[in-house]
This record gives structure tokens, sequence and C-alpha cells, in this order.
């Protein structure tokens, strides 16, 4: 009778549930509609890379260090094949709001009341902690890598630098650091969903540091300078994690025992 009355207690899901086939049909519609988003954020990404100079914005960390300020290209389609790459991220962070609504559509039958709630403000959280260390990146991280890697051997070395590996290479620093700053936020919704506990994370922060140690070699540069620029963060982000968890953990103890 008692496991009877907690589960009846237990909020009620949002519709009933739906036959596999009708599940599998809504996924295929609901990515399609993703695939139309972000095609369409592609093309008026590609309209704004062209025409409000934004690989002029990504290259001026870099343009006082080379000759003449001027990145090279080897290919002619290079130019090209850039602007398209950078319209395609462009297109992806644009469509992120149309993304993350047809994601929630999807998966909110399955979910109940207090884990709906967590909705926005997890998409306007994770915005702004992407904008974070975004900027991070952007102002800090990459200008001081830049100086280190640019003027290691310079007597007998002069660089040569084409568009393509440059904005690969800044592109993926950038997005890299504006990804991990969302941990807080993947360990907060964790933890409402019981997932996670702050004793756990606690209990893996040594792992967790070799981790970060591991990711922050693969995703920047070969210099330890970046590297620690990047693992500093990390880790700070661990340990607030931990700290955010334990309050989710708190809030959670009155809710368990009610039931």
């Amino acid at each position: 009778m008692v496991a009877t009355q907690r589960v009846e207690d237990r909020p009620e899901k949002g519709s009933a549930e739906m036959p596999f086939l009708d599940h599998l049909e809504e996924l295929r519609m609901r990515l399609i509609w993703v695939g139309a988003a972000v095609l369409v954020a592609t093309i008026i990404g590609f309209y704004v890379i062209t025409e409000f100079n934004v690989i002029g914005l990504l290259k001026a960390p870099i343009e006082p260090l080379i000759p003449e300020g001027r990145l090279l290209f080897t290919s002619p389609t290079e130019p090209m094949t850039v602007t398209l790459k950078l319209s395609f991220v462009f297109g992806i962070i644009m469509a992120a709001p149309i993304i993350v609504y047809h994601t929630w559509a999807f998966l909110s039958p399955a979910l109940f009341e207090h884990e709906k709630k967590l909705v926005v403000p997890a998409v306007l959280g994770g915005f702004a902690l992407f904008l974070i260390g975004v900027a991070m990146a952007y102002f800090l991280v990459l200008p001081l890598g830049l100086i280190f890697l640019l003027g290691f051997q310079t007597q007998a070395l002069s660089p040569i630098i084409t568009i393509g590996e440059y904005l690969k290479f800044a592109t993926r620093l950038i997005l890299a650091f504006g990804l991990i700053f969302q941990l807080p936020l993947v360990s907060v919704l964790l933890a409402v969903l019981g997932l996670i506990t702050a004793d756990t994370l606690r209990k893996f922060r040594r792992h967790a540091i070799v981790g970060v140690a591991l990711l922050s070699a693969i995703l920047t540069p070969a210099d330890v300078g970046t590297m620690l620029m990047m693992m500093g963060p990390m880790i700070l982000l661990y340990e607030f994690s931990i700290l955010l968890v334990a309050l989710v953990g708190r809030r959670r103890k009155p809710v368990d025992s009610a039931a």
C-alpha cells in the first residue's frame, strides 16, 4: 500500500504513452524541422559572414602577429570553402533555439512537472555560460596562445599561415570553451533527474582532473600555457558543479521524504 501510494503521489507525466512507430514518426518530423532550420540559418549565416566581415573579426587576434596582418590561401577554392564552413557553424548556433525546442517537445511527455519547470532556466543559463566561455576564449586564451606559439623559434622560422588552418584552430578553441562552460548546467540537470549526487562527483574528483587534463591537451594547441588556461576554468567549473549539485540534493531530500 505504501509503495502504491508513493507512485500515485508522484506528478503525472504529460501525455499517454504513444506506440513505438508513432514515436519514430514524430522523431522523423522533428529531425526534418531541425534540418530545415539549420539549412535556413546557414544561408543567413553565409550572408552575414560575407557582408559583415566576420572573418575579419575572427582574424583580429592574429593580425598583429603576422606579416602585413594578412592570412594566405593555397587553393582557389579555399576562401569559398572557409566561408561555407563558417556559415554552417553560424547556422548551428542560430538554429540552437529551434533544436532545443524540438528536443524538448519530443522528450517532455516523459518528464514530470517539476522537471519541465527547469527547461527555460536551463536554456537561458546554458546560453549565458556559452557566451562566457566564448568571450574568455576570444579575448584571453586565443591571443595569449597565439603570442606564445608564433613567438617560438622566430630566429630560424617565419610563419606562413593560411586562412583555413587558422580558422580551424580558432573556431575549435572558441567552441570548445563555449561547450566546456556547460558543465555546471549539465551537472545540475543530471542531479535533478537523480542520476548523480555531490558525493559521486567528490568521489571521482581525481579521475575528473585526469580527464580534464587529457581533454585540454586534445582541444588546445600543443603548448602548456593554453592547456593550463583551459584546465583551470574546467577544474573550477567542476568544483562549482559539486556545490550546485549539493544544493539540488538538499532540495530533493524534503521532496523524497514527503513522498
